[in-house]
């Protein structure tokens, strides 16, 4: 054990060496609790930077509090004091809090859904330097912005910047340097000299420093005793150990490089409270009343463990028996962590003490019930569902069902479901389904249901969908249309889709089409408002026939009779306007076909005329054609002198 105590001070005296040749001494150190903190110069990005302190052992700083965030400052400013006067500037440090990519911004949380490298996905403490950027489609890091030329007061603790995590060869922007952190399971006390001489400390993360206030387990600590280049100077090596659970020291006894010359004027003796002088020269360390002397003849401890408050957070400080060692307690809902001096959450949700939904808090619990229940009362269940289709409670247009936790919604027949929640009930227009027409002629879309109808000169079937061969009348009817006939060409008609009549078979019987459903409204129900087509039926030329609609009555079924007497009269007099709006649009057709024989007629008499004209100038000419034959006379006239007076006298 000895020997490999032995090697381990060679080995870390020769890497202090190392360090001191190469400049190492120049970065700044804090340690405090468990933890040192170390500050250096770089522009690097923070994957660079993070490499860096693993290679010692650490990871990039975390400040989880605001005792932490004191920590770093202290080393960040000890950084600043070895520089020159620096210019006026913004400068950035890498701390260990990232969010990585695709992970995206909680504004709700204290540190906005970034973690800690060392572990720690939120805690309380942050200090953002401004609103966040919410984006989730780049990793995100975050560095301390200082400014480099202004001292750091206690009280202004550097600002929180996040932004890209840069790049080998480009940090980003203002970024000068990072900040590590070590953890440990204890700390020594920095060595008391009790007469001139120098401690230098070199940690475990390769560091050496003289002014440490609290020195890091398996730290190696260098003593050279003595005033200058004197030759009675000495040198002492130790080496911080465990010496119990939780307890570190350096193995020495006794204040260091004591000398009578100085007694206990110098540093008091290397005592921790009291130095008592002997007579030739020598002194002692002695205590206060209420604490006693260690082991190491020079440091004071309280009688009571709990004097000093080693329990954290809200765990409480138990005394053992003879006031050498404690305990600590956590309240209701909490339990001690790893260390023993602090308390952290139990999750009670874990044994699962809910009936439904259970949420931790800190220190205790709480119960939730799903969505669909509620909490019940004083000796019922949990929770109890809730019946959403209570009388008021219904958000179900026509039907609703409660299940467990939930419910549905139902239509009555003629409608479907609709709505972006699933609870309205919007018609279904059957005379447009996906299936076909259900009428063989018309078809009425009505509120919920539907119903048929027929082309002039055809009567409804009594199968409330077929047409059949109605009577016939020779003339319009002298009567006014029938009322209940002007409501139904107020409705949404279809005809049917290959013809306007019933199919017949070859006795004249009608063949009726078998349907999925029948019409099972009332005549009196309200129909959507849709232009009435009507198309002229197959039948003999010369004869009128007009619509007949027929209504179905839900409740007795009972039908309106075709045929007979009546039901001609009832015919022809429903059938009025129909007769009429043939009539106009024969009229129409043959107003049309004369004036296009018209047309026709002026166009080819123009033709005529045009072409005689033309053969006219083109007919062929001679010379002859401008002279005219003279009218013959007789010889003997042709023989009179013309110069005489007298005809037929030749003087």
């Amino acid at each position: 054990m000895a020997t490999s105590v032995g090697l381990l001070l060679l080995l870390l005296l020769l890497l202090r060496q190392l360090g001191a040749g190469t400049g190492a001494d120049t970065e700044a150190v804090v340690c405090a609790g468990t933890a040192c903190y170390t500050a250096h110069w770089g522009k690097l990005s923070a994957a660079e930077a993070q490499n860096l302190c693993l290679q010692n052992g650490g990871n990039l700083a975390t400040v989880k509090s605001e005792e932490e965030a004191q920590h770093v400052q202290q080393v960040l400013a000890q950084l600043l004091r070895r520089e020159a006067a620096l210019t006026a500037r913004m400068g950035k440090f890498w701390i260990g809090l990232q969010r990585e990519k695709g992970k995206c911004l909680d504004p709700s949380l204290p540190l906005k859904g970034f973690s800690w490298v060392g572990g720690g996905e939120d805690t309380p403490y942050s200090n953002w330097h401004k609103e966040l950027r919410n984006s989730c489609i780049s990793k995100r890091c975050v560095s301390l912005l200082l400014d480099l030329s202004q001292p750091l007061l206690p009280r202004r603790l550097p600002k929180w910047s996040e932004g890209p995590c840069g790049s080998p060869g480009s940090p980003g922007s203002n970024i000068e340097g990072f900040v590590c952190k070590f953890s440990f399971k204890g700390m020594c006390r920095p060595l008391a000299l009790g007469g001139p001489g120098q401690v230098t400390y070199t940690t475990p993360f390769q560091t050496t420093s003289s002014s440490l206030e609290a020195v890091p387990f398996a730290s190696a600590a260098n003593v050279a005793c003595g005033e200058g280049d004197k030759d009675d100077s000495q040198s002492h090596y130790f080496l911080c150990k465990e010496k119990a659970p939780d307890v570190f020291d350096w193995g020495s006894s006794g204040p260091l490089c004591v000398s009578p010359k100085y007694g206990c004027n110098f540093n008091n003796g290397g005592c921790h409270q009291d130095c008592f002088e002997g007579g030739d020269g020598s002194f002692l360390c002695g205590c206060r009343p209420g604490f006693r002397l260690l082991d190491d003849l020079v440091t004071c401890a309280s009688r009571n463990p709990c004097s000093s408050s080693p329990c954290r957070g809200g765990a409480t400080c138990i005394p053992g028996p003879h006031g050498k060692n404690y305990t600590c307690r956590c309240p209701q809902g909490y339990q001690l962590d790893s260390s023993q001096l602090d308390c952290v959450d139990v999750d009670e949700c874990q044994d699962s003490p809910c009936a439904q939904e259970c949420v931790n808090t800190p220190g205790s619990f709480r119960c939730e019930c799903w969505v669909g229940y509620e909490p019940g009362g004083p000796g019922e269940e949990a929770c109890q569902d809730v019946d959403e289709c209570a009388l008021g409670r219904s958000p179900c247009a026509q039907g609703c069902t409660n299940t467990e936790g939930s419910f549905h919604c139902s239509c009555e027949e003629g409608y479907v479901l609709a709505g972006e929640d699933g609870t309205q009930c919007h018609d279904v227009d059957e005379c447009v389904g996906p299936e076909g027409p259900l009428c063989d002629s018309l078809c009425f879309n009505t509120q919920g249901s539907f119903r048929c109808g027929c082309l002039p000169g055809w009567v409804l079937a009594p199968n409330g969908v077929s047409c059949a061969m109605g009577p016939v009348s020779l003339g319009p009817p002298s009567g006014p249309p029938d009322e209940e006939y002007k409501g139904e060409r107020e409705g949404s008609t279809v005809p049917p889709a290959a013809t306007a009549s019933p199919t017949r078979g070859l006795e004249g019987t009608p063949k009726s089409t078998p349907t999925t459903r029948r019409p099972l409204l009332s005549s009196d129900a309200p129909i959507t408002s849709v232009p009435l087509e009507v198309l002229a039926p197959s039948g003999s030329p010369g004869l009128w026939r007009e619509p007949s609609i027929h209504h179905t009555t839900a409740a007795s079924g009972a039908q309106e009779p075709a045929g007979g007497d009546s039901s001609v009269a009832t015919q022809n007099d429903d059938g009025t306007d129909g007769q009429k709006l043939l009539l106009f649009y024969i009229l129409g057709t043959v107003v049309g076909i004369l004036l296009l024989l018209a047309l026709a007629l002026g166009l080819l008499v123009y033709r005529k005329r045009r072409a005689k004209r033309e053969e006219k100038k083109e007919k062929p000419q001679n010379a002859a054609d401008s002279y005219s034959w003279v009218p013959e006379r007789a010889e003997s006239r042709a023989m009179e002198n013309q110069y005489s007076p007298t005809p037929g006298a030749d003087c």
